[in-house]
């Protein structure tokens, strides 16, 4: 057996001499590291942990399962968890989509697979000499990091070794971005409707017959920092999708569930999807679980045709992992907390604002709910970003995790297009209260003030 801190770890023969911290422990919105440090938890590792570490109730959950049934292949057994788990995520869409389907990984990549081939399985299931092959994704986006989910996702620095194989069939339009994209001049209105005929134009361009699907984050999360959707943009995308009989595809891997301060973020307009992701929060940290939410139009098709979904995997629906995501979910309804990520969304904006909103590093402050992006730029009239040599994000991430500030952020590049641009993430757990944002606060700014004096001097130049 190898020590502790071996090369056997593959991140470790990657990483070019950097290694992680090792956790010891974790309770509530902090860490314990190996070392003895306590670090603030403010973005749930990737918008995850949505009730904080070492919940009670749901360890209860999980243990109650082990003792009864840890694993029936979903393809000879049903399990109790797995059921009560799509019964409660069909009745969390207010019955507006109608099955649920339980994936393995909480991660977007699965679920994102599993919606592609969904779609395209609707429409050859309704013809077999249906033409309806192609996608249409989004620029500033991500939906995962197999084949199929990097094929429909725009993180360049992620995707770009491995285009040659990535599917031919995706085509991409301009994401929703009135921060960066809106012309001078241009009303919310007219925004929206050239993004509208940039569609248009896109399913005239691909033969609209042929479309099979359009697939989007209603609130960009990881690519864009926390980009919502301006008023009336989900329905006109919704208009074009359903003038040509393409599906829409809401991926809420990150923004879903309670995230945004609503059970779904679609749910803020009432636009309704046919295929939904879910994901991150479902497990909460306590099991990798994911799920497609299903409009009756797409089951309708599929029971004209071979009556099932021709997707199943090993884990798919596993009982500890639907026994801990039920529980969180659960948890998350009896205690109220998606009002609590309303308030505390709210107050934690209004910090930003306040503290970030004119310092140095900051071009943009935006986001909703507990789900907030802060975007870096050197030159704010222009919004260029800085030079990525800068390393900007990277300083923020690792700056967080030494002793003296103690505060775990999530960054990424590629904000401005693609390739360059630094942002963070602050995604903190539900159970948060005002003392916990104003700590956070204080331990971000300090972070941030610390790196923008690293780089100042390189900057001015």
């Amino acid at each position: 057996m190898g020590s502790i801190g071996s090369d056997a770890y593959l991140y470790q023969i990657v990483a070019k001499g950097h290694s992680p911290p090792i956790v010891k422990s974790a309770e509530g919105i902090y860490f314990t590291l190996e070392n003895g440090q306590k670090v603030l938890d403010a973005t749930g590792g990737a918008a995850v942990s949505a009730i904080g570490h070492g919940n009670k109730a749901v360890k209860d959950a999980i243990i109650r399962q082990l003792e009864a049934v840890t694993y029936a292949h979903n393809g000879f057994f049903q399990n109790t968890p797995a059921l009560e788990l799509a019964d409660w995520l069909v009745k969390s869409t207010g019955g507006q989509l109608s099955r649920a389907c339980i994936l393995n990984s909480g991660t977007g990549s699965e679920a994102v697979e599993a919606a592609l081939k969904l779609a395209y399985q609707y429409f050859a299931e309704l013809s077999p000499q249906s033409p309806r092959l192609n996608f249409i994704s989004r620029r500033g986006s991500w939906h995962g990091c197999t084949i199929g989910a990097l094929s429909v996702g725009d993180i360049k620095f992620k995707k770009t070794l491995f285009a040659p194989l990535l599917l031919k069939n995706v085509s991409q339009v301009s994401p929703c971005h009135p921060w960066r994209d809106m012309k001078k001049g241009e009303t919310t209105e007219d925004y929206v409707n050239r993004l509208k005929q940039e569609l248009e134009d896109e399913f005239q361009r691909l033969g609209p017959e042929t479309v099979c699907g359009f697939i989007i984050e209603p609130m960009v999360g990881t690519a864009l920092g926390c980009v919502t959707a301006l008023p009336g943009y989900l329905r006109a995308m919704k208009e074009v999708c359903d003038r040509h009989g393409a599906l829409l595809i809401f991926d809420e891997i990150m923004c879903g569930l309670g995230r945004t301060g609503i059970q779904h973020e679609w749910q803020h307009e009432g636009v309704v999807p046919d295929i939904q992701t879910v994901g991150k929060v479902l497990g909460g940290g306590y099991a990798p679980v994911s799920a497609l939410l299903i409009h009756d139009r797409v089951i309708n098709g599929l029971k004209r045709g071979s009556g099932m979904f021709l997707h199943t995997q090993t884990y798919q629906a596993q009982p500890i992992t639907c026994a801990a995501a039920l529980a969180t979910q659960r948890y998350i309804e009896e205690n109220n907390l998606i009002e609590n990520v309303r308030c505390m969304g709210e107050y934690l904006g209004e910090q930003l604002q306040l503290h970030l909103g004119e310092h140095p590093l900051v071009g943009d402050v935006r986001g909703r709910g507990l789900f907030w992006g802060v975007e870096m730029l050197k030159d704010k009239a222009t919004k260029a970003p800085f030079n990525s040599e800068l390393n900007i994000a990277k300083r923020i991430r690792l700056r967080g995790l030494e002793k003296d500030y103690n505060i775990c952020i999530f960054t990424a590049t590629g904000a401005a297009d693609g390739w360059t641009g630094d942002q963070l993430l602050l995604a903190p757990p539900f159970i948060v209260q005002k003392q916990d944002v104003d700590e956070i606060i204080r331990r971000v700014v300090k972070v941030m003030d610390s790196v923008w004096k690293d780089i100042e001097p390189a900057v001015r130049g």
